[in-house]
């Protein structure tokens, strides 16, 4: 089978409100809107959308030399994170100057802060990592675009490594104190890069693929089908999912070797040196790719666009402002086209089709905002899941070995869904859409926090230090271990690993095919923001991140992410109607000027003058 043509998926269904305002469509003939059309490639009609199946396109070999620009970033952010754990909580093994421990008892370590400082700090940086995307997109979108914006988020990520590298060299891991600030400082700029790498990595890969509109082919077979531009991109961001699982996977288990065996400062080294790889793939293909130009002031303009469909329509009684946001021309009564030139407003210089897709952008936001309950348990993996293994019979695995189980199951998982479970699926007509995805995501998660709990409760009533092993052990005890094996930890980590293919890669395709064109790093960007909230979250969750409270820590996580997942499809269960409407809207013509370009004006004008005299 030729990979490179058959990598294609399927999309599922958006969030729609029930009294909305109707959106565009966009019909067959009306070739200007649809890119990419002509006569051989027929748009579907209604009954063709409801009877055909959905079949992917190609996608484009310069797609895969952006995933493995992301391979490569995930191997170095990976591989530096993985050793965080024991380089924060644990103490410099007695003798060291670089940390290493040669898996003997109580292993690897160097600042000696303990699991509460650990995890607060591990929270940290997931919330940092993940609050600098806002940034990065909005100078993409507004300034640089996409490409530059990544090329300038790679200088600040490699000054951050190297900076990471100097917190564990000999001379300076010896004293802690001054380690763990220069380890601090480096986790700042490392996290500014990777934000805002995050926010535009993501939209640049899919954007190779150029077809914009469904439309109807004959297979090989004689049968007619549609090739749906958003089951593409469904497919595009599972394999993208897959390589950065691959980056994880082997950068963390080079890097979890080299602390344990060598030291962290050739944990932090390796990372850099193959982050370098990203900028230079990315300059050498760069006159192959489609690139987006950054857009002005659209950012200004969709938050004068939102408050203006608000303005009026909120009241002190609640029944009157649901009402109100439920009225059919909430949205009809911003655009252009119906409001006089005089009284519209300066910064009013697009399109109606403008203000559907930010309509429709605004829609896939309200989704995104029940993700930081599904995070809050997925971040269990980044810290207290690794103290867990620590507490258990490793026989001759590292601690934070095991964690490497969860991107193990993706691997595995995500070629079996895509070429065995999803087309069983489709073929037996059942629509697994985006909605029903993030449902069993949530399910998944909490489930995987249940198996976490029921570990933990164990290893507290088998363990001869009882509930207090992580002090015990601290003070020298060497026989606080639970009598199990700590592959029991396989079932957190594979729960936790299917709920990132249900709800994680979901996202990302989301939020790509429901942002407006000029706004995808921005909208990526909010959908990466609620991992940032969850990390904030959890912060709330350290207190109980040591001994003895860690089983009300899991079954907390197990219980909110069970309701999130219960509240998320109670909300969106009905939302499925108007997906493709959604993905096949008439494409607005506005691309992003500064404020003041008369140009945009005078177009706006001249197309409500022509919808005028009709």
């Amino acid at each position: 089978m030729n990979v490179k043509k058959s990598l294609e998926v399927t999309q599922g269904t958006t969030m729609v409100e029930p009294a909305a305002a109707p959106l565009s469509s966009t019909p067959s003939s009306d070739k200007e809107s649809n890119i990419g059309f002509n006569d051989a490639r027929p748009f579907p009609t209604e009954e063709e959308f409801a009877t055909l199946p959905r079949v992917p396109g190609t996608i484009p070999w310069t797609a895969w030399t952006v995933a493995f620009v992301e391979f490569a970033e995930r191997f170095s952010y990976y591989g530096t994170t993985a050793v965080f754990v024991n380089f924060i909580q644990k103490d410099l093994p007695k003798g060291s100057k670089t940390g290493a421990g040669f898996l003997i008892k109580p292993g690897s370590g160097a600042l000696g802060l303990g699991q509460r400082a650990s995890t607060g700090l591990t929270t940290f940086n997931n919330f940092w990592n993940y609050c600098t995307p806002l940034l990065g997109a909005y100078m993409a979108d507004q300034y640089l675009g996409r490409y530059l914006t990544i090329q300038w988020a790679c200088l600040l990520s490699i000054v951050g490594h190297i900076i990471l590298v100097l917190s564990a060299i000999p001379p300076v891991i010896v004293h802690p104190n001054a380690a763990v600030g220069v380890f601090s400082v480096g986790l700042v700029i490392m996290g500014l890069g990777g934000g805002a790498f995050k926010s535009n990595i993501s939209p640049l890969i899919a954007e190779q693929y150029k077809d914009e509109r469904a439309y109807v082919r004959t297979n090989k077979l004689g049968k007619r089908e549609i090739v749906d531009p958003a089951v593409t991109t469904a497919r595009i961001y599972i394999y993208f999912y897959l390589l950065i699982n691959v980056g994880s996977l082997t950068g963390s288990l080079a890097m979890i070797y080299s602390e344990h065996y060598v030291g962290f400062w050739l944990s932090y080294t390796l990372p850099t040196l193959v982050f370098c790889v990203c900028p230079v793939t990315l300059f050498y293909f760069k006159k192959h790719y489609t690139l987006s130009p950054p857009t002005g002031s659209v950012m200004a303009k969709a938050y004068k666009l939102i408050a203006l469909a608000f303005k009026g329509k909120w009241s002190w009684n609640i029944n009157t402002t649901i009402k109100n946001f439920k009225d059919p021309d909430f949205w009809n009564r911003v655009k252009p086209s119906n409001i006089a030139p005089a009284d519209r407003p300066e910064w009013m210089t697009f399109d109606d089709e403008w203000v559907d897709e930010v309509r429709r952008g605004l829609l896939a936001c309200k989704v995104f905002l029940w993700y930081p309950l599904y995070w809050l348990a997925y971040n269990q993996m980044t810290g207290n899941l690794v103290s867990q293994a620590s507490t258990m019979n490793l026989g001759h695995v590292p601690n934070d070995i095991v964690a490497k189980l969860n991107p193990i199951f993706i691997i595995i998982v995500i070629p079996l869904m895509d070429f065995v479970i999803y087309p069983l699926i489709r073929k037996s007509g059942f629509n697994l859409t985006p909605i029903k995805k993030i449902t069993c995501g949530f399910i998944l998660s909490s489930m995987a926090m249940i198996s976490a709990c029921v570990t933990q409760y164990y290893i507290y009533k088998l363990s001869p230090c009882g509930d207090h092993i992580n002090a015990l052990t601290k003070k020298g005890r060497k026989d606080c271990s639970a009598p199990f094996t700590v592959w029991v930890q396989v079932f957190p980590y594979a729960l936790i690993g299917m709920s990132e293919v249900m709800a994680s890669i979901t996202k990302l395709e989301y939020a790509y095919t429901k942002a407006p064109k000029n706004m995808r790093s921005t909208i990526q960007a909010i959908a990466l923001f609620t991992s940032a909230v969850s990390s904030a979250l959890g912060q709330a969750l350290t207190a109980l991140s040591e001994d003895p409270l860690l089983v009300w820590n899991y079954g907390s996580v197990a219980v909110v992410a069970a309701l999130g997942g219960f509240g998320f499809w109670m909300t969106f269960r009905k939302a499925d109607k108007d997906e493709d409407k959604l993905n096949n809207m008439k494409q607005s013509q506005f691309i992003g000027r500064k404020e003041g370009d008369e140009e945009s004006v005078e177009r706006v004008n001249e197309k409500v003058n022509e919808k005028s005299a009709m």
